[in-house]
């Protein structure tokens, strides 16, 4: 079977696609035939280094597909079965062990390439709005990358609660896609937390900030006393050191930096998170943008493109 494989960390070129061994399943995994591998940052981060693995290893962390084959112990999942799964690396591939644990299983009305672009993105914008801040009706809320994969879902999920959504864009275009999703403000990132506190006098209550370096400054001048700063990533690089005491001065802000594998520590939260991010998509009340998909043997163009920013909603790489 072929894959993709980083034998040494660096930019998109050193993404290989080649032929590796097919895989079989030991106790307590599953084999899956790839329909597609979501694209996500985390990816970039395996790639670069910045998150280190030892090299060689097959990138990808998220996707879904048909199982092939089931190791011993595994009673949940059969062949056949359609499934999705997040965090599990080696996703860039025509087949993926998963353990059966990490599995999830994909409802009827959700197809296997909406339920590859879902799950992890899904599940992030569930933990931050439903477990790092609780987001209620009528809570200001600013959202950066509004027009991304991942600002997508937080803007819809927000609004879903009730909020009111602030996103910051690049463009013109972004910013239609971040007001069909449901977006009530739209900001280019210049200049956006002055505009935040205009728009809302105290500041949000909540910013989820993808983003990172560039942002991150501005993310605490527009939250208000006592808000939640949720830095989930770091697209524009890493954050600087930060002195507890600018908490202090900003008004006694909260600061954390949320990862999924904490907030789908158990299989049961795990199935609940998925459960609710299925029952969303399958009812109608969350879409799922796929803007891209790339041959699974073109992992280096939709890292560019990703890196370079050209793309909005999700990226998949399809065998």
């Amino acid at each position: 079977m072929n894959a993709t494989v980083v034998s040494a960390t660096g930019g998109p070129e050193v993404l290989e696609y080649t032929e590796v061994p097919e895989p079989s399943p030991a106790p307590g995994e599953v084999v899956v035939d790839l329909a597609a591998a979501g694209v996500n940052f985390i990816d970039v981060y395996h790639r670069k280094g910045r998150y280190p693995l030892t090299v060689p290893f097959v990138l990808g962390s998220e996707g879904a597909g048909t199982v092939s084959a089931v190791g011993a112990d595994v009673t949940e999942f059969a062949v056949g079965d359609k499934v999705a799964w997040a965090n599990v690396l080696g996703s860039y591939a025509e087949k993926v062990v998963v353990p059966a644990t990490q599995l999830l299983p994909v409802p009827d009305g959700v197809d296997l390439h909406t339920a590859a672009a879902a799950p992890l993105q899904g599940m992030t914008a569930h933990y931050l709005t439903h477990s790092v801040h609780k987001v209620e009706p009528g809570q200001d809320v600013l959202v950066h990358a509004a027009a991304g994969g991942m600002g997508l879902l937080l803007v819809q999920v927000c609004k879903m609660l009730g909020a009111r959504v602030i996103g910051t864009v690049s463009t013109e275009e972004k910013e239609k896609l971040a007001r069909q999703a449901g977006a009530d403000e739209v900001l280019r990132y210049e200049g956006f937390a002055e505009a935040v506190l205009e728009l809302t006098g105290a500041g949000v209550h909540v910013v989820y900030d993808g983003v990172g370096a560039t942002t991150f400054a501005g993310s605490l001048q527009a939250l208000r006393t006592r808000g939640m700063m949720a830095l989930y990533g770091a697209a524009s690089g890493p954050v600087p050191p930060v002195d507890p005491m600018a908490l202090h001065d900003a008004g006694s802000l909260f600061l954390t930096r949320p990862t999924l594998r904490h907030y789908t520590a158990t299989r049961e939260e795990l199935l609940w998170r998925a459960g609710d991010v299925f029952g969303w998509i399958a009812s109608g009340k969350l879409s799922i943008v796929v803007s891209e998909r790339y041959p699974l043997a073109e992992a280096r163009r939709a890292h560019e493109d990703l890196e370079a920013r050209r793309t909005t909603g999700k990226l998949l790489l399809v065998p």
